[in-house]
């Protein structure tokens, strides 16, 4: 049965469970006890480790997806907290603990609102809720989450970060993008002899820098910044270097995708090739792999659409007319970093919004906590889109 006391222990018993990314399974089967205890209809884990419950309406109507991730950045300054990363302690209204905020304060939260939502209503309402604890989201926002859509279809998604408990209606997205150039390796006391990789990745950067970023009138500027630098041999120990490689941050906007953003790229390289004829540069968008607790792998571009929704969209209208039913004020605005968005309306085309509670600012900061009184607000919230939506 669902309290206030009963959401905060669980809270608790979530910020005492560690799962960083590739080690979420005691999250996940956390998530899925209390699923089953709240009266899930079914509750599964797929091949990635995401746990997927399930609650049927007696009438027929949309599927709606509350999703949140389980994974949390590492904790590497635990002698600098204040109090234990994975306590759960309580202190002036405050849950403190890694990944209070970003996110497993809203992950209880949405159990516990579609867990009360069913009860109150004895699952007399139109269509199906879902909740998702998603994997490895710090890794590849929105890459686990496909297996999530190709399972339950939804029609609209929630996804429950940190938003104050405002609604959110669009992020930017994220690219790594890869320079590498190519000389000619020598002894150093003779560099004629060769060609230096880094003085032609100079050449490089310089156009780069000249790129204008395009605008969006809600997503703002997009972003192109220099993240890392690397040569090779390193370290160059009397050696010219071969090789060099440089690594972007390209924050994006609804309409840029990948042909878009590497053209650009590519554009500067071809200018840069015109001051040096003799330059041999590519550049492509950086790609990796995780291990998942299931033992499956995720392998995937690190490449997460921008994604928006109309404001007078049907999913926008019902959640804010939820949120004001249950004295939640819910101005719009739009992320400033990457979720699980990215796939579920920036590649899947489902309309999405952000929900949630806390501040992003507290995300994967020392010392991470939740106010008690946002994770409950938050749960009245989702609780009350939830009606609106299933209506």
């Amino acid at each position: 049965m669902y309290t206030d006391e009963s959401l905060i222990a669980f809270c608790q018993r979530a910020l005492q469970t560690p799962s960083v990314s590739g080690q979420e399974q005691a999250m996940a089967e956390l998530m899925r006890e209390r699923m089953l205890a709240l009266g899930f209809d079914e509750v599964v884990f797929d091949r990635l480790g995401n746990v997927i419950g399930t609650i049927h309406g007696k009438r027929p109507g949309k599927t709606i997806l509350l999703d949140g991730h389980m994974d949390t950045v590492d904790v590497i300054d635990a002698a600098e907290w204040s109090h234990d990363p994975f306590g759960g302690e309580i202190e002036d209204g405050k849950i403190y603990g890694r990944g209070a905020s970003d996110m497993k304060g809203s992950d209880c939260a949405m159990v516990m609102a579609a867990g009360r939502f069913a009860a109150q209503t004895k699952k007399d309402f139109a269509g199906t809720i879902c909740v998702s604890g998603s994997v490895h989201e710090e890794c590849f926002e929105g890459v686990a989450p496909r297996e999530i859509t190709k399972r339950i279809h939804p029609d609209f998604v929630i996804v429950g970060e940190a938003t104050s408990t405002s609604v959110k209606i669009g992020q930017r997205g994220r690219a790594e993008v890869v320079v590498e150039t190519k000389g000619v390796s020598c002894h150093s006391s003779n560099p004629e002899k060769g060609m230096n990789a880094v003085y032609a990745m100079v050449g490089v950067i310089e156009e780069i820098r000249k790129i204008v970023p395009n605008e969006h009138p809600l997503l703002g500027k997009g972003i192109l910044e220099l993240t890392d630098i690397i040569s090779a041999p390193y370290p160059g120990a009397s050696v010219v270097p071969a090789k060099c490689r440089a690594t972007f941050d390209r924050r994006t906007l609804v309409g840029e995708d990948e042909a878009v953003i590497l053209a650009q790229v590519n554009e500067a390289i071809a200018r840069a090739r015109e001051k040096d004829p003799g330059l041999k540069a590519r550049c492509y968008l950086a790609a990796g792999e995780e291990k998942c607790w299931t033992g499956d792998t995720i392998r995937a571009k690190r490449y997460f659409p921008a994604w928006a929704v109309d404001e007078h969209s049907e999913l926008v209208t019902k959640a804010r007319r939820g949120l004001l039913a249950a004295g939640i004020d819910a101005p719009l605005s739009h992320f400033s970093f990457c979720t699980n968005g990215s796939h579920f309306c920036g590649e899947a085309g489902i309309p999405t919004i952000g929900y949630g509670p806390s501040l992003e600012s507290l995300a994967h900061v020392r010392d991470e906590y939740i106010e008690i009184a946002q994770l409950t607000k938050a749960c009245r919230g989702f609780e009350s889109i939830l009606s609106e939506l299933t209506k």
